[in-house]
């Protein structure tokens, strides 16, 4: 019975569901599209395509992240979840956003100051810590929205 009643949702919580993954999808896109353009950018040693990862990860994966936290809270808030003990599914979602979010923070900052210095031929070594975290998240978030739609308990 509970499946039944987890497929049914009240229509005010489908907007604030909607945005939550909106943002995750934005998110989760984001950080592929980095990951691909800065492994493509260290492998080639084309500049172009680390410039392109690391604004793929400031303006798509951030505003990605904040706009899935927003619409998590939201929806968290929608079904009275904060209450009580929270599912296993609910957990992990938490635990990765969080983490994964200094993770993001972490992997934008470094290549800020990688992509700053690659007019005078070093930045390389920021730039790989970007690459290696941004293709870290991505197999974690994919992960994680596993565990959000399976919900394993």
């Amino acid at each position: 019975m509970p499946d039944v009643l987890a497929t049914i949702r009240p229509d005010a919580i489908s907007i604030a569901l909607f945005v939550h993954i909106v943002g995750a999808v934005i998110l989760v896109g984001g950080l592929f599209s980095a990951s691909l353009a800065l492994a493509i950018g260290w492998r080639e040693n084309a500049e172009r395509y680390l410039r392109f990862g690391w604004r793929a990860l400031a303006f798509v994966a951030v505003p990605g992240w904040i706009v899935m936290r927003i619409g998590a809270e939201w929806t968290r808030h929608k079904e009275h979840l904060e209450d009580g003990l929270d599912p296993t599914w609910l957990g992990i979602g938490y635990v990765t956003a969080d983490i994964g979010g200094a993770l993001l923070l972490l992997a934008v900052i470094c290549g800020a100051f990688g992509v700053r210095r690659l007019a005078g031929g070093g930045g390389a070594g920021l730039l790989k810590v970007s690459t290696v975290v941004s293709i870290g998240l991505v197999l974690t978030y994919l992960v994680t929205v596993w565990a959000m739609a399976g919900k394993p308990d």
